[in-house]
């Protein structure tokens, strides 16, 4: 093995890591990297996570290239995907362009055309996700999250990964790695968001405002901007009451569709009863 032209080693990590193992596994490596042998390798751990002799032999720039594979597993293609832990799709599986409501007779002829306009918005952003889409009403209720978990069930049903969260769930998941008995760091749960290939932010706005929470809303935001990574953000905040740095990345017409959802609450379609008087006369 030490000397084959070519050698492929497929899934390192899965090994049992006992000390021969580990001493036998650094033998072949060393040799072969002295040696500049041709050497492929795949794996699902972390690199941090590699022996670490063995780990730095496989980060040397002059010798090693690395390639990160983002894409889901073939295998379960045309399944659902399996989710993050942090993704709360799952729960708006009902959400989809299908089961959207468009309030026919309901809404006056200027919030149907908005609310329709708001649908073919959302269904061809998730025919091609690319940069960033924004829902923004004036209050709750009138189809935002619904438009947003469309967007992500349409995704997820093609193969691709989805990462679907509320910001205050997104903050609470980042304060939890604090805990001492958390097994996961803040950086590594913080860049599996920087980096989901499809990001929906869900209710942006209602987070608890804390200077610490406002900086890891602006690095997120100030990460997938630059990378133009596709973003869909719902909230029911006055643009101009948003963290003015968020906010005008939101508003850059190059790079997000910002969409007013111009549309009252929804009631089912259903008038509320008027209240009998109990004057009588």
């Amino acid at each position: 093995m030490r000397n084959a032209p070519l050698l492929v080693l497929d899934d390192l990590g899965t090994e049992s890591a006992t000390p021969w193992a580990q001493e036998k596994l650094y033998q072949i490596f060393n040799y072969r990297y002295n040696a500049r042998l041709a050497t492929i390798i795949t794996t699902n751990q972390e690199l941090e996570s590699i022996e670490i002799r063995i780990q730095s032999r496989m980060v040397d720039p002059s010798l090693v290239q690395i390639i990160h594979i983002a894409a889901p597993d073939f295998r379960r293609a045309g399944v659902d995907q399996e989710q993050s832990d942090l993704s709360s799709l799952n729960l708006h599986r009902d959400k989809t362009f299908e089961t959207f409501d468009l309030r026919q007779g309901e809404l006056p002829r200027a919030q149907a055309d908005n609310l329709r306009r708001a649908l073919e918005t959302a269904q061809e952003f998730a025919q091609h996700p690319q940069d960033w889409l924004v829902f923004n009403s004036m209050g709750y209720g009138n189809g935002k999250t619904h438009l947003a978990a469309a967007i992500a069930n349409y995704v997820s049903n093609q193969g691709e990964p989805v990462l679907f969260i509320m910001v205050p769930d997104l903050l609470d998941h980042l304060r939890a790695t604090f805990n001492p008995n958390s097994g996961l760091r803040l950086d590594k749960r913080f860049d599996e968001v920087k980096t989901a290939p499809l990001l929906v932010l869900d209710d942006l706005g209602t987070e608890s405002a804390t200077a610490w929470a406002r900086e890891k809303l602006y690095q997120l935001f100030n990460y997938r901007y630059n990378a133009h990574l596709p973003t869909v953000i719902t909230t029911a905040t006055p643009i101009d009451e948003i963290d003015p740095r968020l906010a005008t990345r939101m508003l850059d017409g190059s790079r997000c569709t910002f969409f007013l959802l111009e549309v009252p609450s929804y009631r089912g379609g259903i008038k509320p009863k008027r209240r009998r008087s109990n004057r009588s006369g």
